[in-house]
């Protein structure tokens, strides 16, 4: 179904409109928490809570795209059980992913009391402009979706190793793309 049919059914007030964007969208809403929380349970969980987020959103919202929408619903109550299920204790596959970004980002100061996010935001959609569309998906198939480098190296049609490759390249020219904009010092 199309997303402006689903809006349609969200605007009606239809229950239809989640089962509808489930059908759709379920899978990877699924797949996105679970590499985050690498918990079923947990991952379920926030999907349905994701979808209530949706429900209680729209009205008056109406996301487009769709998709991009509902997966940053379900990204960020996926991060938050993450955090709270690791206040303690580490889980070493979403850290391993964002420690591969941390390299970049890492100074004496942090980037957030050197600039507003909306700009460091504005400055990494930037630097991922400048990069080749598969190298672009590959990067946020990371960082952003979180997927093992199997996952990624089996959707691009390429081995683990150059994925490996591709994103250590992509850190250093993140790299040295916020140096030349005074973002790291």
């Amino acid at each position: 179904m199309e997303d402006q049919k689903i809006l349609k059914l969200f605007f009606e007030r239809s229950e239809q409109a989640i089962r509808e964007m489930d059908a759709k969208y379920g899978k990877d809403c699924h797949r996105l928490s679970n590499n985050i929380l690498k918990d079923q349970l947990d991952a379920e969980e926030c999907v349905n809570d994701a979808y209530l987020g949706a429900w209680n959103a729209i009205p008056p919202a109406k996301p487009d795209p769709l998709s991009a929408y509902l997966y940053k619903i379900v990204r960020n109550i996926s991060l938050k059980r993450y955090y709270a299920n690791t206040a303690v204790k580490r889980n070493s596959s979403y850290d391993a992913a964002m420690e591969e970004l941390e390299n970049c980002l890492a100074s004496s100061n942090t980037v957030e009391s050197e600039m507003e996010t909306k700009e460091l935001v504005r400055i990494i959609e930037a630097f991922l402009d400048t990069l080749s569309l598969e190298n672009r998906v590959i990067f946020l198939r990371r960082y952003w979706f979180s997927d093992p480098y199997a996952d990624i190296a089996a959707r691009m049609g390429m081995t683990e190793k150059n994925v490996s490759v591709r994103l250590t390249r992509t850190r250093a020219q993140m790299r040295k793309y916020f140096l030349e904009r005074g973002v790291i010092v």
